[in-house]
């Protein structure tokens, strides 16, 4: 049965179910804890990345492990692919393991100026990241590290770059990567806010807020200077609980509105994997690394919490993608890759916020021809493939911000992994 019903049994229902209020629970509480502790912090190194964007700098994102790896390439694409409106991008480059060593890659781009941000920092493969973060910092780069890794924090010590660390509460990583994703959204949202008080960046004191050209004798008021960093700084802190307030909300609002849907897509799931078949997982941009991070943690064991699971992630073999492209059609890039690899009996999970990528429309249609169950997580009020009951089962989360969809998502397919087990 689809997600628009249940086949699941009352009792499965009710354990299920208490697992959810569970981690509708934890996730509340470390949401709370993180952001009422680093809102200052993180509105302060906004300030500073956006003086060192200013200057010219790049944002370098290092991970070693495969869920760390999702992280440092949705960071990247958000910098890089800004989906706030008239918002600028800002360069940014993702050094995962796929290119060789990270630390004589990172050690290869980076510039003195530029901003190194690494994930997985502190946990089983991120060593990799400690060293070339550390490496950075003595090279007079900022970095930042998620979770802090005290060897970071020792060596930048006198060094002539800075280092940032963010923390999340708790031991459970799904919580706590879904916290770094909001944080590093509220610094790709929040340092935006500084290019518009160009006056409190480092050099800049005393100069104008704007540069109104040869328009100044018409307009004098757009050369006023700006003194009060504080003030602003205050505002962004504001702004930042208030995101984590919202993002914490919404995923509140999406596990429990979604209960359903998740027990019977985990029961599916649970039935397919069990008789041999495997998942394949598919987006764009941000939601291309929800793909990767899912099948990372299918395949993963969770330390010996549940079972590895087999997973295709279909958005990571270039060549294909961008011959499919090239050759054929973005709108085929997927559908062309299910042909190949699907099997009846597998399933496919689809990541949209907008729910009506073509791309994805025609992978999940192509899916159902060949007797492969469709999941698939959508925003906004679920699109086209909500309205059109293009997948067996929907998780919608119903937002109209692009970063808060994403991060809800993330804990909706975190849960979806618990529940199969």
């Amino acid at each position: 049965m689809n997600a628009y019903g249940s086949s699941a049994g009352s009792g499965t229902r009710d354990v299920a179910g208490s697992r959810l209020e569970e981690m509708v629970r934890s996730r509340a509480e470390a949401n709370e804890e993180f952001f009422g502790r680093e809102s200052e912090p993180l509105a302060r190194c906004c300030h500073r990345m956006a003086e060192r964007f200013a200057r010219g700098a790049r944002l370098i994102a290092l991970g070693a492990t495969p869920a760390a790896r999702s992280d440092a390439r949705h960071v990247s694409v958000e910098f890089v692919h800004p989906v706030i409106v008239g918002k600028r991008a800002l360069p940014a480059i993702a050094v995962t393991v796929e290119g060789g060593p990270i630390e004589a890659v990172s050690s290869a781009l980076a510039e003195p100026d530029d901003i190194v941000i690494g994930f997985g920092v502190g946990e089983p493969g991120g060593e990799e990241v400690v060293a070339a973060l550390d490496e950075a910092a003595g090279g007079g780069c900022m970095t930042i590290a998620f979770p802090p890794a005290a060897s970071i924090v020792a060596a930048a010590v006198g060094r002539p770059g800075e280092s940032w660390d963010f923390a999340p509460p708790g031991g459970e990583h799904a919580i706590r990567q879904e916290l770094v994703e909001t944080a590093y959204h509220v610094l790709w949202e929040l340092v935006h806010v500084f290019f518009d008080h160009r006056g409190l960046l480092e050099g800049r004191s005393a100069r104008a807020v704007h540069d109104p050209g040869a328009a100044s004798f018409l307009y004098p008021f757009l050369s006023e200077g700006e003194s009060d960093l504080e003030a602003v700084i205050e505002d962004v802190r504001r702004s930042a609980l208030a995101k984590s307030a919202d993002a914490g909300a919404l995923r509140e609002a999406t596990l429990r509105a979604n209960a359903d849907v998740l027990e019977t897509a985990a029961a599916t799931l649970r039935a397919r994997f069990g008789a041999g078949g495997k998942l394949l997982a598919l987006g764009n941009g941000g939601s291309a690394t929800d793909a990767m991070d899912v099948v990372a943690d299918f395949r993963d064991d969770g330390g010996g919490r549940w079972r590895a699971r087999r997973g295709m992630d279909l958005t990571e073999d270039a060549p294909i993608l961008t011959a499919v492209a090239n050759d054929v059609g973005v709108e085929e890039i997927f559908q062309r890759q299910v042909i190949a690899y699907g099997d009846a009996g597998d399933a496919l999970v689809a990541f949209s916020t907008s729910g009506g990528s073509l791309n994805l429309i025609e992978a999940l249609a192509e899916a159902r021809r060949q007797g492969i169950v469709t999941i698939a997580m959508v925003g906004y009020d679920g699109g086209r493939i909500a309205a059109d009951r293009l997948a067996d089962h929907v998780v919608v989360t119903r937002s109209q911000s692009i970063p808060r969809i994403q991060e809800a998502q993330a804990s909706a397919y975190h849960a979806l992994r618990e529940l199969v087990g």
